[in-house]
């Protein structure tokens, strides 16, 4: 479909002076858009209902399964993962064995509160920080920091609860801007969206001709419309029965790949030497910790995060535990036993990677607050310029304050071939949402967010009491509303929300406005880290998931709730997994060394001033200064993906340095595999998901057998 074409520019017409890469400059203002400049988009007919019961409990069911294990793997390595696509998989299996029973057919829509649910439940493990900043709180605070804070089941809920919600309802107001006008791509919201539509055999599809990509980007673009349902031909019996074949044979592949993951879980119970074999020789094995742990989970992470992220994370492996621990060690930087926390360099690294983090985080998002102030300050100058201007002048330009076109979208699929704003399709911009009844209205979002704030601060004020001073609940929780729009910008993106570079901000933020005196200064910068991820990281998963929605035709209020919903349920029965796990094994022990735990603190003693190891300031700020120049050459690079790709990326290095090499090397046997998979053989993605998605979900469920054994008191072998 070919663009309407941009009317002529308005010689008295104010002009925005933002630059474009095919035009100096780009006016703000323009003629109404005649009815031959508007496209008339196709009328969507979107079936089933957006919010069911039973889509609900299916939600929480899958929901649950993927939160024990996003806690067991984040509690092992700090992993943890929405898992959208295997959600949408599940949802659909589900239905698709109760069809016969179903008084109404599972549609897209309703898969859409599947996996809104699900995805809400999975994060809470790290959002409410019981894989990282809680364990930080309960076990690694030593006597000089105040000593370990440890949390009841009560508080622990009461404190999860309190952090679920605000981030959730601050994303809403983000939503038209995000989604309907910039038209921001969420990667992993669209696959899912594609991915749903293929299950239900109701996609569009993927369209190449000029213009088709931004129409999929908008209301329903992934639903055919009523023209196209008209012309299509009936499929025949043999397509429909190629489609049932490849149903059965990827819900077989499911089970079989959950249960052999399941069942070497349940082996490493009792031979736990599975988990740390010795691919390099003893000497490497028991000196320097370069073990292979061949776990299914972690080879089918490999393939969800992908050849170059696990590459990354291997180079960082070999950088920290390859050069810089046999280093520490022998200079006597870190005297202790290699897999000493404390005084051993497995401790000592975890400052470098730690720099890595903070300076690839300050470069993204530094970039990337630049570029949005760089971006809308002009316009926004403009506006407010033309709002003062008589009323003489303002009858020169045509136009009255009220008959502002909206704002010209960052994407360039919004300009003519000379920088202009296609009037057409700006106009559509803000038109091209879902029906009124089904968005979430102002009230409820001022009123939610208000009432979500305070909750927050209650809830931190009676799980701390005076250990956390009300002033810095506040500054936390107003902070977090900040850096929450930056995670929601990066997500949409580049598919990835930054939330361990975003707390590590927050807390060093905290560290300049609080005292080092002050006795509870380190609690109150892991509180601070805490709130500002669980914000950002709230509002990116319900931003992806309204992405999905969006271009499905799915109720936004129906996803709002869902998300509610969820994060609710998750909330809570993330708090009684994480004490479950705490009463039964020791943590940090052998099985569960909570990296991520540690990094939380030793950010904290870093901004504070406080414990750093000798020689750690030094080679810390020196690859702080590496990285932060090849985080600006993979800015520099974001169209050109090859290149990107073979620069190292900052946090992929660092979580390579802080977590142990066997996990490092199962996940790059998983990217690998992914790469041979998709580059080498070229196969379709959808079995590939399903491979991985079965190795995780095998191991996180079944390890709760595991976990009952070990309370039992079931001997290993």
């Amino acid at each position: 479909m070919s663009r309407p074409t941009s009317p002529k520019k308005r010689s008295s017409s104010i002009e925005d002076h933002s630059h474009h890469p095919s035009s100096s400059s780009t006016p703000l203002l323009t003629n109404p858009p005649s009815s031959d400049n508007v496209r008339k988009r196709p009328k969507k007919q979107i079936e089933g209902s957006p919010f069911t019961l039973r889509g609900i409990l299916v939600g929480l069911s899958v929901g649950l399964i993927i939160c024990f294990s996003n806690m067991y793997f984040g509690l092992q390595t700090g992993w943890v993962s929405t898992m959208t696509m295997p959600a949408s998989l599940m949802g659909f299996g589900i239905f698709k064995l109760l069809s016969s029973r179903l008084s109404l057919p599972f549609s897209p829509v309703e898969n859409v509160l599947v996996q809104t649910v699900a995805g809400s439940m999975a994060i809470m493990p790290l959002g409410c920080g019981f894989v990282g900043v809680v364990p930080a709180m309960s076990f690694l605070m030593n006597e000089q920091e105040g000593g370990g804070v440890k949390l009841s089941l009560w508080k622990s809920i009461v404190w999860a609860v309190g952090l679920c919600y605000f981030g959730v309802v601050f994303a809403v107001p983000l939503r038209k801007q995000v989604l309907c006008r910039e038209r921001l791509k969420f990667p992993s919201g669209f696959s899912t969206a594609v991915l749903i539509g293929v299950l239900h055999g109701e996609g569009r599809g993927m369209k190449k001709e000029e213009g088709d990509e931004r129409d999929q980007h908008g209301w329903a673009g992934l639903v055919g419309d009523e023209k196209e349902e008209e012309e299509e031909v009936e499929v025949g019996v043999e397509e429909e029965t190629r489609k049932s074949e490849e149903w059965r044979k990827n819900v077989r592949l499911l089970f079989i790949c959950f249960l052999v993951s399941g069942l070497s879980t349940f082996a490493t119970y009792f031979f736990p030497i599975l988990r740390n074999i010795p691919v390099f020789g003893s000497v490497a094995a028991g000196t320097w910790l370069w073990t292979l742990n061949p776990s299914l989970a972690y080879v089918g992470q490999g393939i969800i995060m992908g050849p170059a992220t696990t590459l990354h994370m291997l180079l960082g492996a070999v950088i920290g535990w390859g050069v810089l621990s046999p280093l520490a060690k022998y200079k006597g930087w870190a005297p202790g036993p290699v897999g000493d926390w404390e005084n051993g360099s497995k401790g000592w690294i975890v400052w470098t990677s730690l720099a890595i983090m903070l300076a690839d985080s300050v470069v993204s998002l530094g970039y990337l607050a630049f570029r949005s102030v760089r971006q809308y300050l002009p316009r926004m100058k403009d506006m407010a310029l033309f709002r003062f201007l008589p009323g003489r002048v303002q009858t020169l330009t045509g136009r009255r304050p009220h008959e502002y076109s909206a704002l010209a979208s960052a994407d360039d699929s919004s300009m003519s071939e000379n920088g202009d704003p296609v009037v057409g399709e700006l106009e559509e911009e803000d038109e091209d949402d879902a029906p009124v009844d089904q968005q979430i209205s102002n009230r409820i979002v001022t009123v939610g967010l208000v009432l979500s704030i305070l909750f927050c601060i209650g809830c931190i004020h009676y799980v701390f009491g005076d250990l956390v001073p009300l002033y810095a609940t506040v500054t936390a929780v107003f902070m977090a509303l900040v850096l929450s729009i930056m995670g929601v910008r990066a997500l949409g993106e580049t598919d990835l929300n930054p939330v361990s570079g975003i707390s590590k901000l927050a807390q060093l933020f905290f560290a300049l406005i609080i005292p080092q005196g002050h006795k509870s200064s380190v609690l109150i910068n892991l509180v601070a880290g805490a709130v500002s991820e669980a914000g950002a990281l709230q509002a990116g998963d319900l931003m992806q998931d309204l992405k999905t929605g969006h271009l499905l035709g799915a109720a936004p209020k129906a996803q709002f709730w869902g998300q509610v919903i969820g994060a609710t349920v998750g909330a809570v029965v993330s708090a009684f997994i994480y004490q479950l796990y705490t009463a039964v094994y020791t943590i940090p022990g052998d099985l569960f060394q909570v990296p991520t735990g540690y990094v939380w603190i030793f950010t904290a003693r870093l901004v504070t001033g406080k414990g750093i190891p000798p020689m750690a300031k030094e080679w810390a700020f020196s690859f702080a200064a590496l990285f932060a120049v090849t985080t600006a050459l993979r800015i520099s690079h974001t169209n050109n993906k090859k290149w990107q790709s073979l620069i190292p990326g900052g946090i992929a290095v660092a979580v390579g340095m802080y977590n142990v090499p066997s996990f490092t090397l199962a996940r790059t046997i998983g990217g690998l595999l992914s790469w041979w998979w998709r580059s080498r053989m070229q196969w379709e993605d959808t079995p590939l998901i399903v491979l991985a998605s079965g190795f995780i979900l095998g191991e996180g469920f079944l390890s709760i057998v595991n976990l009952l054994m070990e309370s039992a008191g079931v001997p290993h072998l």
